[in-house]
């Protein structure tokens, strides 16, 4: 297991990513003053995203059908939790984005290369309303 987002779990069966993009900001507030520079005060942690990159060979590897399993995650509209492969939680996390481009293709028009983007936003722990697993999470992570 490379990560988890609730309980859809990344590795080579499902959908590898190659490149973890993380970016993290803080928030500021800028106070004018006269003849003086600006003062700053600091408000508090800013957007967390992480983007992953990644290519699906569907013969060998993940496929489609699991990045239509994120993309019904992500049309869900909850925060999942993210746990990387050595068990750290990270907090909750949204869906932003799912991009593809397929490539290669076979005479009946399947991709045998699939090239993927997504993107995902921390949210504030407090968002814990926005994470209860019902009944078509565990479908989608094929648990009966």
């Amino acid at each position: 297991m490379m990560m988890s987002l609730g309980l859809f779990v990344f590795s080579i069966p499902t959908a590898a990513y190659q490149q973890l993009q993380r970016s993290s900001a803080a928030e500021w507030s800028e106070n004018k003053r006269i003849g003086r520079r600006a003062a700053s005060q600091f408000l508090g942690p800013g957007a967390d995203t992480i983007s992953l990159n990644g290519t699906l060979y569907p013969e060998f590897t993940g496929g489609p059908v699991n990045l239509e399993r994120l993309r019904t995650m992500m049309n869900g509209g909850k925060a999942y939790t993210l746990m990387d492969g050595t068990g750290n939680m990270m907090g909750y996390w949204t869906i932003r984005n799912v991009n593809q481009t397929a490539s290669v293709f076979l005479r009946e028009g399947v991709a045998r290369k699939i090239e993927f983007n997504l993107s995902l936003h921390h949210e504030p722990d407090d968002t814990v309303d926005l994470a209860d697993l019902d009944a078509n999470d565990l479908r989608l992570a094929g648990t009966p």
